[in-house]
């Protein structure tokens, strides 16, 4: 979406440069009015095509693509999942080892208690094998 679009749907002049605060505002305001779950059945759909279109126009302005769109290229910036800033993708080593310990530990835990049990069921009958029946 071409940054004059999103600036229409979002009710702004088509050449103003609205701050990214007002663009909020603004969001705000057209997700109230369009929220898909604020309609019918029957026109659910419609409802939902134009928040998707809404929300594409936030994300447009909100990117900074005012750039691409005076030189008239078509940009659009999808972000996904955790930044590396942010503890995402750049150490995955980091976020397993935890749950290994945890495994690792149950596991030896588990096993000394079984062997535990089977040394205090041993001890108070030495003639008996607890495996068979």
């Amino acid at each position: 979406m071409r940054a004059d679009e999103a600036r229409i749907l979002l009710g702004f002049p088509p050449y103003s440069r609205p701050t990214p605060s007002q663009v909020k505002a603004a969001y705000k305001n057209m997700v109230w009015k369009s929220h898909p779950d604020c309609f019918p059945v029957h026109e659910k759909a419609h409802a939902e095509c134009k928040f998707k279109l809404i929300s594409e126009a936030y994300t447009c302005l909100q990117s900074g693509a005012r750039e691409g769109s005076a030189a008239g290229i078509n940009t659009r910036v999808v972000r996904t999942g955790v930044s590396r800033a942010h503890g995402g993708r750049g150490n995955r080593a980091l976020v397993g080892v935890p749950f290994l310990f945890i495994i690792l530990g149950t596991v030896v835990l588990g096993g000394l208690n079984v062997a535990r049990a089977y040394r205090k069921q041993e001890s108070s009958n030495p003639s008996h094998n607890p495996f068979l029946p």
